[in-house]
C-alpha cells in the first residue's frame, strides 16, 4: 500500500500527494499520446514535444522538495538521462521557448557533479555550507570581541567593564534583540534598498550588503552566548564581594543566567532542528521571564546602598542616570512591539489539491515580505511567503504537513491571528540589485510571485522547477506564471520533463540573461548546490542559510 509522502516548501508552506506506482517508467507513446504530449509555455505560440529527465534521487522532505516521489532513493539527484521523444526531436527543440530545459546526454554528463558522500539533512544545513560563511564568521568576531573585554577586564586593564559587567551583559541582550527584532530590521532592509538599490552603485558592496543582512543571526547567537559570559563575571564579582551585595541581587542575577544558559541551550542548532516546538517555546517563556528578572535585578541593583546596607526610597531619580535603565527600557519595547500588533482577522481558506491550502487575507503587501499567522498565538506561529499583487489582499500557501496545516484542510478556519508588522528577509533585497534570477524549487516560488504580480524596480527573471504544477498548487497559481515572455519565466513541470539538473539549469539562465546575482529558494542541498554552481561560474548568489 502506498503512502503519502511529503510535498513541500520553504518557510512552512508544504503539502502531501501520493506518489505514483512508478514515477519513472517510461512507456511507448501512441500517435494520440505523442500528439498530447507537445505543450506550449509562456504565452508561446510555438509548440515542441515533450521529454523525460529520467532520474533517480535522494530521500527528501524538505518544503522545497522537487519530487515527492524519490523518498526511498539513494543515487544523486543529477544523475540525469535524457530520453528523446519524436524524430525531429534536435530539429524542434531549437524552437522551443524553454531552450534551456533540454539538454544532450554529453552536456548532462559534463554537468554532473563529482560524486560526494551522503549526509544528512542537518549536516547539510550546518556543516555542508562551509566552516567560514559570513554567520559564522559574525559570530566568532562577536565572540572573540567580548571575549578580548573579558580578558582585559579581569587583569585589570579595562577597569570600567571590571566595574559595569552587568552592563555589558545588557548591551549584548539589547545587540541581540536588535537582531531578531522584526520591526528594527524592516527599516533597515528598507534603508539598504533606498540607499544602495542604484545602478551606479558598485555589485560587490551590494552583495557584501546581502551577505550580512542575511546572516545577522551570527551576531544574535555571537551576543547571546556573550551576554552569558558577563553575567557569570559579573556574579563572579558579586560573589567575592557579597557583604557589599544584598542576597536579593545575588538571587536575581542567578535566575536570569540560569534563564539565559537555558535559552541558549533550547537553540542549540541540534535541538533546534530535530525539536522545533522546544525551542521556540522555551526560548521565548524563557526570555521573557529573564526580562522581567532583569528589571527587577536593574531596581534592586541601583536602589542597594552597599553603605547603609539598604535600599533608598529614591529610586526615580537613580534609574533615569543609569544606563543599565534606558537599555533595558529599549530591549522591554522592542520585545513589545511586534506584539502590540498581533491581531485577530478574517481569512478564506481554499483546498486546490486536497492537500494544501491557499489562504487570503485582506489589503495588499509588498513583494518580498513574509508573514506570520497563528491559531493560538502565545504557543505558536507559522511564517509563510506572501503573494500578492499589492492592491486589495495577499494570501499564503500552506501545505497538510503538520497539525496546524492539516486543520486548514480538515476544518478551514473563519479567522486566524497575525502580526501586522510583516518582516523583510532575502527576497525583500531583489530591489537591490538591477537584475535578477530567482530560482525556486516546489512550493519555494510562493516567495518570488509577487514580484511577477506588481511593479518591480529590478529586471527580475524567473526559473521555477516543480512538479504537477496545477494538480499541486492549483489553477490560480499556474495562471500567475502562464502567458508570460520567454526571456521573463521559465517553468519546468518535472511531471512532463522529469528533474532538471537545476544548478547547471541556474547558471545557464543566468549567463543568458545576464544577471547580476542569482537568488535561489530551495531544500538545504539543493539551494546549496545551486548557489556553489553560480559562484563558481563566477556569478553572486544567495539562498537560505541557517538561522537567516
Amino acid at each position: 500500500m502506498q503512502s503519502t509522502v511529503r510535498f513541500s516548501s520553504c518557510r512552512g508552506v508544504a503539502f502531501e500527494v501520493k506518489p505514483h506506482a512508478d514515477p519513472f517508467a517510461i512507456k511507448t507513446p501512441t500517435p494520440e499520446e505523442s500528439l498530447s504530449n507537445k505543450i506550449s509555455w509562456l504565452g508561446s505560440s510555438k509548440e515542441f514535444p515533450s521529454f523525460i529527465f529520467r532520474s533517480i534521487s535522494k530521500s527528501s522532505s524538505h518544503f522545497c522538495d522537487l519530487d515527492p516521489d524519490d523518498e526511498h532513493q539513494d543515487t544523486d539527484i543529477d544523475n540525469l538521462e535524457v530520453v528523446e521523444e519524436g524524430n525531429d526531436f534536435e530539429k524542434q527543440i531549437k524552437q522551443s521557448p524553454l531552450p534551456l530545459l533540454a539538454a544532450s546526454k554529453s552536456d548532462q554528463a559534463s554537468s554532473k557533479p563529482a560524486a560526494r558522500k551522503k549526509h544528512s539533512r542537518l549536516s547539510i544545513i550546518l556543516l555542508d555550507q562551509g566552516l567560514f560563511t559570513v554567520y559564522k564568521r559574525l559570530f566568532v568576531v562577536c565572540l572573540a570581541l567580548n571575549i578580548t573585554g573579558l580578558v582585559l577586564a579581569a587583569m585589570g586593564q579595562f577597569p570600567y567593564a571590571r566595574n559595569r559587567a552587568a552592563l555589558f551583559s545588557i548591551v549584548n541582550i539589547l545587540a541581540l534583540t536588535l537582531c531578531r527584532s522584526e520591526a528594527f530590521l524592516r527599516v533597515v532592509f528598507w534603508l539598504s534598498v533606498k540607499l544602495l538599490g542604484r545602478s551606479w552603485v558598485p555589485l560587490l558592496l551590494k552583495t557584501a550588503t546581502t551577505s550580512l543582512l542575511q546572516s545577522l543571526g551570527g551576531i544574535h547567537s555571537g551576543c547571546g552566548v556573550s551576554s552569558i559570559a558577563w553575567l557569570i563575571y559579573a556574579l563572579v564579582l558579586t560573589l567575592k564581594d557579597r557583604e557589599n551585595t544584598s542576597p536579593e541581587i545575588i538571587v536575581v542575577a542567578s535566575t536570569i543566567l540560569s534563564l539565559l544558559c537555558l535559552s541558549s541551550l533550547a537553540a542549540f542548532p541540534l535541538i533546534r532542528h530535530l525539536h522545533h516546538n522546544v525551542y521556540e517555546r522555551t526560548h521565548r517563556f524563557a526570555g521573557w521571564t529573564a526580562l522581567a528578572f532583569l528589571w527587577a535585578f536593574i531596581i534592586l541593583s541601583i536602589s542597594y546602598d552597599s553603605k547603609t546596607k539598604s535600599y533608598m526610597n529614591d529610586l526615580g531619580s537613580r534609574l533615569i542616570k543609569r544606563q543599565e535603565f534606558w537599555f533595558t527600557i529599549a530591549i522591554t519595547l522592542l520585545i513589545m512591539l511586534p506584539w502590540m500588533t498581533v491581531r485577530r482577522v478574517p481569512v478564506e481558506v481554499f483546498n486546490p489539491s486536497g492537500h494544501a491550502s491557499i489562504i487570503k487575507f485582506e489589503g495588499g503587501v509588498k513583494a518580498g515580505l513574509l508573514g506570520r499567522i497563528s491559531p493560538s498565538p502565545l504557543s505558536e506561529w507559522h511564517a509563510f511567503g506572501i503573494i500578492s499583487d499589492g492592491k486589495k489582499e495577499h494570501m499564503m500557501l500552506a501545505g497538510a504537513v503538520g497539525d496546524f496545516t492539516n486543520s486548514l484542510v480538515m476544518n478551514p478556519p473563519s479567522h486566524l491571528w497575525v502580526r501586522k508588522v510583516h518582516f523583510a528577509g532575502l527576497p525583500y533585497l531583489v530591489n537591490m540589485y538591477d537584475r535578477v534570477l530567482l530560482v525556486a524549487t516546489g512550493s519555494g516560488i510562493c516567495v518570488f510571485l509577487s514580484f511577477l504580480l506588481q511593479p518591480c524596480s529590478a529586471d527580475v527573471r524567473l526559473v521555477w522547477v516543480a512538479k504537477g504544477i496545477e494538480q499541486n498548487f492549483g489553477k490560480e497559481i499556474k495562471e500567475m506564471v502562464s502567458g508570460w515572455p520567454k526571456n521573463k519565466v521559465i517553468v519546468h513541470d518535472t511531471a512532463v520533463f522529469g528533474r532538471p539538473n537545476v544548478s547547471q539549469l541556474s547558471v545557464d539562465t543566468a549567463r543568458n540573461w545576464e544577471t547580476e546575482v542569482v537568488i535561489v529558494t530551495s531544500n538545504p542541498e539543493g539551494s546549496r548546490d545551486v548557489v556553489n554552481a553560480c559562484k563558481d561560474a563566477g556569478i553572486p548568489a544567495f539562498g537560505p542559510i541557517w538561522d537567516s
